[in-house]
This record gives structure tokens, C-alpha cells and sequence, in this order.
């Protein structure tokens, strides 16, 4: 019987590292697609995003299995778990229009609470008693800061949590994906059908017969194409490049070290939200949203290392 050798030291700091600069990366993105919501539409940004990210994420592909990688049995698969990513990052990126980033990030890492209920139901893993108070305790926070009933409540703020559990849907498709196919095959066909969505949305919605005055997110969703500025522009063909190299950071991280060391420093993205929407907005979460950030954070965390002592 073999075992994997445990990464030595200087490779566990190196993977947190590049995790830790991936979700920077990506905190980046939230943030122009967050400057760029009360002007442009959803899919505008996003057809530009994806059309740029091709060439990178094409070079990745070559890089870590060879454009064969592309086409395989589980080609249908990947494309369908595109799908799901579609639909948990429009969610997602329609959250960031009307609710504080903080808030948004904060909700959608509820993802940890649908992956550890779907891991029961779809790939027959045991959870103990622990975690599932953790479990209960993570979603009395999300109910905390959605505030159902209340006169704060906001009906986007179920967005980010519909992104989280069909976030965890797609990773437990990739659970079942990565042991026939690379990563960079998933997140490329992930982007070509982001692309085939956003060119279906800019087809149904980019001449601006649907706008109006109406909700944040909605209008994000709905707003015709408008023609960017220079710099509008270049900010939306950044989040491809964004993508890419977060994407390739990522990566990294979970090839050098352990996914149960590493996978914890994905909650450094709040540290970016609450940094950003303070500099930017000068949004500051209330006594309220810290309680529910909390908790979010703290059973997450829990269920991480939980299941990290599990798998050791």
C-alpha cells in the first residue's frame, strides 16, 4: 500500500500564498463588476470577460494536459457543470449591484453548508452530530443577515445564497470530474458557456427594451448594451485576464499543498469585500451582519476542519 507524501513545509506556505493571491485576484473582479453595475449590463460584461479569457485559459489548457483534454466522454459533463457555474455567478455578480460587498461575499459562503448536505445525499458521506450543529449554526447566521420578514430585508439578498448552493452543486460535479479530467478543461468549458450565456442575454435583453426603472440587480440584468468608455472597456476585458490568472493561481495552490490547509484561506476574500466596500462605497456591516458574518465563518471553518481530521 502506498500513501501520498504530505507537501513539505516551504510548499504548504507557497500554496497558501497562491491562494491567497488568487482570492485577491478575484476580489479585484467583484469589485470592477461591482463599479461597473450602475452603468453597464450584466452580460455586456460578461461576453467581454469571457471573450478575452479564451487565449488565456486555451494556454493552460495546453500547459497542464494538451487541447485533447477538451474533448473526452465527460465533455457533456463539463459543459452541463458550466451550466450550474452560470448560474451561480450571475446570481452572484446580480448581488454585488444592490447589497454591500461584504454582505454578498459574506452569504455566498454558504457554499461549505450546501456541499457538506449534498455530500451526503449524492456521494453517500457519513456527517457526525459536530457538524451538523455547525451546519444549523451556519444557516441561523444566513437568516440573520437576509433579516426574511424584516424591514431591511431585500429580496437580492437570496441571491448570493442561491449562488452558494448552486456553487456547491458544481463542486461536487467536480468531485466526480477531476479524477478523469484537468482543471483547466473545466474552467474552459465553464467559460464557453458563460460566453454562450452572456451572447443569449445580449440577444433577449442588449437593445434595451426591457429596462427601466427597477431594482439594482434587476437592472444590472436587464439594461441594454451601452457603448464603454475607453476605460470602462479595458475594465471589462481585465476580468478576463483576471479570471485567467486567478483561475492559474488557484490551481497552483491545490497542487502544492493540501486542499484541508489551504481551502480555509478562501474566507480571506471577506477581509477584501469589507476593505473594498469601505474604500469605495464606505459601506461598514452593521452589529447585525458582523453577528451573521461570524457565524458564517466560524461553522464553515468548523466544517473544514472537521472534515480535513476526517480525511487524515
Amino acid at each position: 500500500m502506498t500513501t501520498t507524501p504530505h507537501p513539505l513545509p516551504g510548499q504548504t506556505a507557497k500554496g497558501i500564498a497562491f491562494l491567497v493571491a488568487g482570492v485577491a485576484v478575484f476580489s479585484v473582479q467583484d469589485l470592477i463588476l461591482k463599479l461597473l453595475s450602475g452603468a453597464y449590463p450584466l452580460h455586456q460584461a460578461m461576453l467581454l470577460r469571457s471573450l478575452t479569457a479564451i487565449p488565456f485559459l486555451l494556454f493552460l489548457v495546453h500547459w497542464e494536459g494538451g487541447l485533447r483534454s477538451l474533448v473526452t466522454p465527460g465533455t457533456r459533463a463539463m459543459i452541463l457543470r458550466g451550466l450550474v457555474m452560470f448560474a451561480a455567478y450571475t446570481c452572484y455578480y446580480l448581488a454585488l449591484a444592490a447589497l454591500p460587498m461584504a454582505t454578498t461575499v459574506a452569504l455566498y459562503f454558504s457554499a461549505p453548508l450546501f456541499i457538506t448536505i449534498l455530500s451526503v445525499v449524492f456521494l453517500s458521506e457519513t456527517v457526525g452530530p459536530r457538524r451538523w450543529i455547525a451546519l444549523m449554526a451556519g444557516f441561523a447566521g444566513l437568516l440573520i443577515m437576509v433579516r426574511p420578514g424584516g424591514a431591511l430585508f431585500d429580496w437580492a439578498a437570496l441571491l448570493p445564497v442561491l449562488s452558494g448552493l448552486t456553487y456547491a452543486i458544481s463542486m461536487i460535479a467536480a468531485r466526480r470530474l477531476g479524477t478523469s479530467e484537468t482543471a483547466s478543461a473545466l474552467a474552459f468549458w465553464g467559460n464557453a458557456v458563460f460566453l454562450m450565456g452572456a451572447i443569449l442575454l445580449s440577444l433577449i435583453f442588449g437593445s434595451g427594451a426591457w429596462e427601466g426603472d427597477a431594482h439594482p440587480s434587476l437592472a444590472f440584468l436587464l439594461r441594454g448594451w451601452v457603448m464603454p468608455t475607453a476605460l470602462d472597456l479595458a475594465l471589462m476585458m481585465a476580468c478576463g485576464i483576471i479570471a485567467a490568472a486567478g483561475l492559474t493561481l488557484l490551481t497552483q495552490a491545490y497542487r502544492v499543498a493540501e486542499a484541508s490547509v489551504v481551502t480555509p484561506f478562501e474566507y480571506t476574500g471577506l477581509i477584501w469585500s469589507v476593505l473594498f466596500g469601505w474604500l469605495f462605497w464606505r459601506d461598514w456591516p452593521d452589529g447585525t451582519d458582523w453577528a451573521g458574518i461570524a457565524i458564517i465563518t466560524g461553522a464553515g471553518l468548523y466544517i473544514l476542519w472537521r472534515e480535513a481530521r476526517r480525511s487524515a
